[in-house]
């Protein structure tokens, strides 16, 4: 047998003896090249089991943000109703990356444990709305409003594992994969003329406990007893996960994944894998039985995970633009994408609900920046079903906010009346400066930095979901630096 092969098979038999024993601190120093070959297998093995958790642990923080933290939006069980669309304060306030800045959005975080929740939803009289629902790894598993259900409302009652009990007969029932879930109502807001229109859907949007609903004595009150996430800097948005002590990222790991398990073909097909780690379905993670070089390598895999997802390239490039795959918002074994959405765009919708472009570099394959001034000329508009819209979006790439700037234009798109060329198509000018009084209305104002742009389509048209696996169905202009 091979030198290399010998030393391998012995690193990891080695591994998973002392990963295994409460006394790993004790073990004799190893010898450099089994030292080595340590740290770069359980480094190896931390990034892939940290990239596999890192969408439930971002769930768990924006949990902790809007619900059971010290400083709740809204308690479990209710939502959390923001004023107006996602400004640069808005969204910060919200700890949410990349918003939609054509709706008014909800947070409503919903415990099911003791027993369903049920949603009342209201007619919207022709105006666009959503309620997406997420369970607790970011798979969006229902739409009991939005293109497929429509906007007439109704009465559904979310229900978690393993409940056996009774519904009223006027409610729809909807299973849940987790025992928490994410509820996220999304209010087409055209312009600020609507705003009264918007909030009084969502003011519509509520929900009750079953027993509420019943008027019946209520279970015992749940309590929330988990530790918050202690950020470096808790004005990013919560998925950037910057943990003062990056070991909390596994803590958080073990206690959301034991409480909203996976699927039972992850725990019998995957996890194993992460055992080495310390990472187990009925058993909480314990840093002070995990080896030093095995500590080291998952502080080191926490630390750089949030990074690595920002700019890892997912997706495939037409002209210069990264079109997601067909597995997004209900993602499967589909990890990279997840995570990658998970840390990118929280939240991220099924492709018949909407679709998104994400626009980084411009047509000589450079980052976009706002050092140079930029065209897109648009000879096709994105296609949607009304009463839906669609939205190019543009966000500061340091923090993933929109973009602060003198006119507070953060959008434009359907809603907007943009001038067209005599041709019939429309150019969009994105710059820091004005590009002239005649041109403003077709001005969407960058950073003086870096910055993200992403077409956002809702209700989206058919040529438009086809385009996730047919390149040609419908292509985004390229991104045009002006010389």
């Amino acid at each position: 047998m091979p030198s290399v092969i010998r030393t391998a098979v012995a690193c990891f038999v080695l591994l998973v003896v002392t990963v295994g024993s409460a006394t790993a601190q004790q073990k004799p120093k190893l010898p450099p090249a089994q030292a080595k070959a340590l740290d770069e297998f359980t480094y190896s093995l931390a990034l892939q089991a940290a990239n596999w958790g890192s969408p439930a642990v971002i769930m768990y923080a924006l949990r902790s943000h809007d619900a059971t933290g010290p400083n709740p939006k809204a308690k479990p069980n209710d939502i959390w109703r923001m004023e107006n669309t996602s400004t640069p304060e808005l969204a910060e306030k919200a700890g949410y990356v990349m918003p939609n800045l054509s709706v008014i959005y909800g947070f409503g975080f919903l415990d099911l444990r003791q027993e369903p929740v049920i949603l009342t939803l209201p007619d919207s009289n022709g105006l666009y709305y959503m309620v997406e629902t997420l369970d607790m790894w970011t798979n969006a598993f229902a739409y009991p409003a939005g293109a497929e259900a429509g906007y007439k409302g109704g009465k559904f009652a979310y229900v978690g594992p393993g409940w056996n009990g009774q519904l009223p007969p006027d409610v729809k029932r909807i299973d849940c994969p987790t025992p928490w879930i994410l509820i996220q109502p999304r209010i087409h807001l055209p312009n600020q003329s609507g705003l009264a229109a918007a909030q009084a859907v969502l003011k519509q949007i509520t929900t009750q406990p079953l027993s509420q609903y019943l008027g019946k004595p209520a279970p015992s009150i749940a309590k929330y007893d988990y530790p918050a996430p202690d950020l470096i800097n808790p004005k990013l948005p919560v998925s950037v996960l910057d943990l003062k002590d990056p070991l909390q990222f596994w803590d958080i790991l073990s206690d959301v994944m034991n409480e909203n398990p996976p699927t039972k073909e992850e725990i019998k097909g995957l996890l194993p894998l992460f055992e080495p780690l310390g990472i187990q379905i009925g058993k909480k993670w314990d840093r002070t039985k995990i080896d030093p070089i095995t500590l080291n390598s998952m502080t080191r895999a926490a630390q750089e995970i949030p990074n690595i997802l920002a700019q890892l390239p997912v997706g495939r490039l037409t002209n210069m633009w990264y079109i997601p795959p067909p597995t997004i918002g209900d993602y499967g074994t589909d990890y990279v994408v997840r995570s990658f959405v998970a840390r990118n765009g929280l939240t991220a919708n099924t492709p018949k609900e909407a679709i998104y472009f994400l626009g980084r570099l411009d047509n000589q394959a450079q980052p976009i920046t706002g050092a140079k001034n930029y065209t897109m000329t648009f000879k096709q508009m994105p296609p949607f079903h009304e009463p839906s819209f669609w939205a190019l979006r543009m966000f500061d790439a340091t923090n993933f906010y929109p973009v602060p700037n003198p006119i507070n234009r953060y959008v434009l798109g359907s809603d907007y009346d943009m001038k067209k060329n005599a041709d019939g198509t429309v150019t969009i000018y994105l710059q820091n400066t004005s590009p002239g009084k005649d041109k403003e209305s077709n001005w969407l104002p960058s950073p003086k930095g870096p910055f993200l742009l992403i077409i956002g389509t809702y209700a989206p048209g058919e040529a438009l979901i086809e385009s996730l696996s047919n390149p040609t169905a419908w292509e985004p202009p390229v991104i045009q630096v002006v010389q």
